[in-house]
């Protein structure tokens, strides 16, 4: 059995030797309360008022991005981004099995089939390399659709997941959507921030849905939000996550089944504060995995991931890798004894009885990085 007392010790010394060390926590340094306080004031807690308009706005200037719209959660921003891009009951969608659940919830309320493909070693990411086998053994074009060989399905999106804010081989998953005539909508709950080769992670595909949950890099306690480079599709989702209500000064008319996803005023206050002090937190979060990649490239099987070849990783958690699963069993056991806040990757999704009957590639490195990896404590330090 190993001892890991000395790398608990790093850790609680890296957070200041309190008397328990968190996974993540949220950071409120900045226009907060001032900003909160506003909205109370004015009595613009609910979902109008100008946090709303102003928090889209930054976020799509920050992102690079035309549009950005926000609304109750990531898992509504993945939910909706499906729906905009056309995915219906009975599709498919190529994702993967390791992810948080809301991916494949979000799926689920549309009534699609979840396809898994395996993760690259490199970016515990969707792999390019991967999905191209899968496309190339079991996809069909047909009148301009992708259909699943072996069960008729049409194949109507993929999304690729930015696990823990390190950003996949987005490029190349775009380019084999491209020519599989697959719709490509980013899970960038995690990688807000989070660059490839110098651009934004979630601009890369029609939609990218991001996360402000509460142990996000930024939070507005709940809440998530759309990016798009199409305004006309950001304008239809607008509408559709405010009830589809047409606009009119007294009279409530609505013209689409539309959803209230609303994000209110009051969160989206914090998310324009948190949002000024973005750069900050993951500048933050980078200097700790320096101090960390230092520490554990002296410390025998257990390897700290760095960020991928070609990306900026907001390094949004913290992740090292055991030699096995029981090394990996033991570190938890030890760290959480002892006051120091440890987690595995989720459940991978083809091990749920909701999910478990779904069509995957075998996910060798899936399942690796499942019986291998753990979180360690990844808050910002200011």
């Amino acid at each position: 059995m190993s001892d890991y007392s000395k790398t608990i010790g790093f850790i609680k010394e890296v957070f200041g030797n309190q008397e328990f060390t968190p996974l993540a926590v949220p950071v409120f340094a900045g226009n907060e309360k001032k900003y909160m306080e506003e909205c109370i004031d004015t009595t613009f807690v609910s979902s109008v008022g100008k946090f709303v308009d102003r928090f889209e706005n930054d976020m799509a200037a920050y992102a690079g991005c035309k549009k950005a719209v926000v609304c109750v959660s990531g898992t509504n921003a993945l939910h909706m981004s499906m729906m905009l891009v056309g995915v219906e009951r009975d599709d498919e969608v190529l994702t993967q099995a390791l992810t948080f659940i809301a991916t494949c919830n979000a799926i689920s309320y549309i009534g699609a089939h979840p396809v898994f493909i395996d993760v690259d070693k490199s970016t515990m990411g969707l792999s390019p390399d991967k999905l191209k086998e899968w496309l190339v053994k079991n996809a069909e074009i047909k009148n301009g659709q992708c259909y699943n060989k072996n069960t008729g399905r049409r194949v109507k999106a993929c999304v690729p997941m930015h696990t823990f804010g390190h950003p996949v081989r987005i490029e190349e998953i775009a380019n084999l959507c491209e020519e599989y005539h697959i719709e490509l909508v980013e899970d960038a709950a995690e990688s807000i921030g989070s660059l490839y080769k110098g651009k934004h992670t979630g601009t890369f595909g029609k939609v990218g849905a991001i996360s402000f949950n509460g142990n996000k890099t930024i939070t507005t306690g709940g809440g998530g939000m759309m990016l798009f480079n199409d305004e006309e599709l950001a304008a239809h989702a607008k509408h559709l996550t405010t009830q589809a209500k047409v606009p009119h000064r007294w009279e409530f008319r609505h013209d689409h089944v539309g959803y209230n996803y609303r994000m209110p005023n009051i969160n989206a206050a914090l998310g324009c504060a948190q949002l000024e002090n973005l750069d900050k937190f993951i500048a933050s979060k980078r200097q700790l995995a320096l101090e960390y990649a230092e520490y554990f490239k002296n410390v025998e099987d257990i390897h700290f991931f760095t960020e991928p070849e070609g990306t900026f990783s907001n390094y949004w958690l913290q992740a090292v890798i055991f030699k096995d699963k029981a090394a990996q069993q033991e570190f938890l056991q030890q760290t959480n004894d002892n006051g120091v806040m440890t987690r595995l990757i989720w459940e991978l999704m083809s091990r749920l009885p909701m999910f478990e009957h779904c069509e995957n590639d075998g996910l060798e490195n899936t399942i690796w990085f499942a019986d291998r990896v753990v979180n360690i404590p990844s808050s910002v330090r200011l």
